[in-house]
């Protein structure tokens, strides 16, 4: 479908200016809807004569309303819209019934939009009966006029944010004397102990003593969360203003008690786990220690060179609790792990006087831990094996990860500019510990493929180690977040 002012244009006379001052009312139809408790559509003249294209339609989020087919763009014959055509051309409201479904009936109510000289345009509000028998209604109809025709200059899009089937409406005159109330509010504020809500002042003593705590943001002064009781409220403020004088104040109440309970309970948990990894973290240090205090008593330097290669796949495992236990979430950046491994290996592992480079490339990968841990293992081993047998002679080399994304797979390289594979060499037949490892949590934990070869170039240029993996189902890693949090 063609956007908005490309059917303007195509389908209406409306000058830029006219188009201008519908596009800037736009922003508060859906906060239209709700608040009248009905569909909304606007109708302007289009330029073939006895039509009128429907520019906007919005569907109300306060109450359930049957499936209609979207009008959005269409153009309607003005015939089969009496009430709308009536409006356009005497600028007076108008209400009537109208066809919904088949054998049913639903209420009508029709306002004109003026550029200042002239209509350009009708609002209308199709309205299920019952809804009709909320008290005050025509006081909701007015109020979305004013809010219509304050629209006129410009609005905050985010003071206007749709209004929920939950959220609490009040509406006070200009004296803030409350004019309207809905179910909603009146059971927010039953709970703080105050009665009747219509007729009150908004800020008398008794609709406020029970505030206990209210914040604002910075940038929404129109808005507060206020505690209140056992209750938290979100309360937004629009204060409808003419020549500097208010003439009306909507006041919508949001309880979000649920949501601060469990945002509450997320923080513990998440603190809690923070601790459980910084613990597993120490843990798994004291065993390196342990194991580093062995490797210097042993006076085999078999034994030494074995206990080495434990320690670094502790740590290697340590750095990712590391990394959890610092940024409180469940999900590693591989890179930054990887950083961490290769200052683990050439503190440990590489000669003084040897120099490593590393490189990378590519987007980043972020995994969950459970994945994350069998991957910083699986580099660790391949970074340690590169450090004991492809720089031999050597004062310095590279080992650099290059990261490429294949569709639902990442694919990862990690490469160095070392002597290569000996002749006659099969990554699947050999007996090393380290490859077999690698093997293992590539092929069983990451559910992934590896191969190691030589560059293309031949022996003597370094070797590939080339691992690739599925990308984690988002859905699934959520499921077990929620559970978490469950």
């Amino acid at each position: 479908m063609e956007n908005r002012i490309e059917l303007y244009h195509r389908h209406t006379d409306l000058t830029v200016t006219q188009i201008s001052l519908l596009e800037r009312m736009r922003v508060v139809f859906p906060f239209l809807a709700d608040l009248a408790h009905g569909q909304l559509k606007v109708y302007v003249p289009a330029r073939e004569k006895g039509r009128l294209l429907i520019i906007a339609q919005e569907r109300p989020h306060t109450v359930y309303m049957s499936r209609q087919k979207l009008d959005l763009g269409r153009l309607q014959p003005a015939i089969e819209e009496p009430l709308v055509r009536q409006t356009l051309q005497t600028g007076m409201p108008g209400h009537g019934k109208r066809e919904w479904t088949y054998g049913s009936l639903i209420d009508m109510y029709t306002y004109a939009i003026h550029d200042g000289a002239k209509v350009i345009g009708v609002i209308s509000f199709e309205v299920d009966g019952d809804r009709l028998q909320i008290d005050d209604y025509p006081c909701l109809l007015a109020t979305a006029v004013d809010i219509l025709y304050h629209a006129r200059k410009g609005v905050d899009d985010k003071q206007y944010q749709p209004i929920s089937s939950s959220d609490g409406i009040m509406i006070t005159d200009q004296f803030s004397r409350i004019i309207f109330a809905n179910a909603a509010a009146q059971r927010i504020y039953r709970v703080l102990g105050v009665g009747s809500l219509k007729g009150g002042h908004l800020f008398d003593r008794q609709m406020t003593r029970h505030i206990l705590r209210e914040t604002m943001e910075r940038d929404r002064p129109w808005q507060k969360e206020l505690v209140a009781g056992n209750m938290t409220i979100i309360r937004r403020q629009i204060d409808l203003q003419e020549g500097g004088q208010l003439i009306r104040r909507i006041v919508v109440l949001s309880d979000i008690t649920e949501i601060r309970a469990k945002d509450k309970e997320i923080r513990i948990k998440s603190a809690v786990i923070q601790e459980i990894h910084h613990r597993v973290k120490n843990n798994l240090q004291t065993i390196a220690s342990l194991l580093r205090l062995q490797a210097r008593r042993s006076q085999s330097e078999e034994v030494k060179n074995a206990l080495q290669e434990s320690v670094n796949r502790v740590l290697s495992i340590s750095v990712v609790h590391e990394f959890l236990s610092q940024q409180g979430e469940e999900d590693i950046n591989v890179q930054q792990v990887m950083q961490q491994i290769f200052q683990l290996v050439g503190r440990n592992m590489a000669d003084s006087e040897f120099f490593v480079r590393t490189e990378f490339s590519g987007p980043d990968v972020v995994l969950p831990s459970k994945y994350a841990s069998s991957l910083a293992l699986v580099l660790n081993e391949l970074v340690l094996n590169a450090m004991e047998h492809a720089f031999e002679g050597r004062s310095s080399g590279t080992i650099g990860l290059r990261v490429e994304e294949d569709g639902d797979h990442w694919q990862l390289d990690l490469y160095d500019d070392g002597c290569g594979l000996p002749e006659n060499f099969d990554p699947h037949k050999t007996r090393s510990l380290g490859l077999s490892i690698v093997r293992t949590l590539i092929e069983g934990d990451l559910d992934g493929m590896f191969d190691l070869e030589n560059d293309a170039r031949g022996p003597g240029h370094g070797t590939h180690a080339r691992i690739r993996i599925p990308k984690p189902d988002p859905d699934e890693h959520h499921g077990v977040v929620q559970s978490l949090e469950e």
